[in-house]
């Protein structure tokens, strides 16, 4: 078997990326994983100085990163860091890298992951504003972003997936009392989820303030969640310096480590690379 080629974007140069990416490559248990290259640049940047340059490195990077990807060069892309205002700025007209890779393969069928120590959560919404958010919940996308997360959780050697579904509203909407978006939409899509999807038992709504507690203590596999902070806050207090972000649905694994640009701590030598490393050990695996 030929050794996977993972593409490694550094992401903004200013940044806290290229040095955990440097670091997690000094491991000679990640550099037994794959082949890897570096895409990006540092040359004329200063750490914690961000600049438009360096945003536009960052945009090449990526642009670099798919193309390749595309057309078989990489088996898999883990991304760096990069911040979205300045990544926008310089005419990235994404909301962030997930849409961007799902933009340039086409996908239209991709969700926002995120794993890390026990917990690994998938969210039907994602970058958009809290306000937003119930007029965007609907059954079939529920149902939608539920399947890729059966389908992930699956291929990471579950044979049956426990999965959890969050409900939106505290308490779960107290049967009503709180909001109807449980009644109406989400229970509705966890019976629809049930009677789709194989290899998978989805259970929920679930009250949100309980339902990851009980998913890091091994009762579920994984959360579907109904909006970005809802699964995003309670990954990041679980595994923080461990969490890895992927992008579900793609024709080709892409993944990321779970933190910022962290402009503050830039070239102080003070950044752990243990994100970067468990994203690289995730593409890696998922690129087989």
């Amino acid at each position: 078997m030929t050794t996977p080629c993972i593409a490694i974007t550094l992401g903004d140069p200013a940044g806290i990326g290229p040095e955990v990416a440097r670091a997690a490559l000094e491991e000679p248990e990640v550099r037994a994983l794959a082949e890897f290259e570096l895409l990006g640049s540092t040359e004329g940047c200063m750490p914690g100085r961000p600049t438009e340059a360096g945003a536009r490195v960052a945009f090449a990077a990526l642009e670099e990163a798919a193309a390749r990807a595309r057309n078989g060069e990489f088996a898999a892309v883990v991304t760096g860091p990069v911040s979205k205002r300045r990544m926008h700025a310089v005419g990235f007209d994404f909301p962030g890298q997930t849409e961007f890779f799902a933009a340039r393969t086409r996908t239209e069928n991709f969700a926002m992951c995120l794993t890390g120590g026990s917990l690994t959560v998938a969210l039907v919404t994602s970058h958009v504003p809290l306000h937003a958010v119930p007029d965007l919940l609907t059954i079939p996308e529920i149902v939608r972003v539920g399947s890729l997360l059966a389908a992930f959780t699956r291929r990471r050697g579950v044979a049956r997936a426990r999965i959890a579904v969050a409900g939106l509203n505290p308490h779960a909407g107290e049967d009503g009392d709180l909001g109807r978006e449980e009644i109406e939409i989400i229970a509705p899509a966890v019976k629809a989820l049930n009677a789709s999807t194989d290899g998978a038992s989805f259970t929920g709504p679930w009250a949100p303030d309980t339902v990851f507690f009980r998913a890091a203590e091994g009762e579920f596999d994984s959360v579907l969640c109904m909006y970005h902070d809802q699964g995003l806050i309670p990954l990041k207090l679980h595994a923080f310096d461990s969490g890895v972000n992927l992008t579900l649905g793609l024709p080709f694994p892409r993944t990321s480590p779970d933190h910022g640009t962290a402009y503050e701590i830039a070239g102080r030598g003070i950044a752990r690379p243990d994100s970067m490393i468990a994203a690289i050990r995730l593409a890696a695996v998922l690129a087989g």
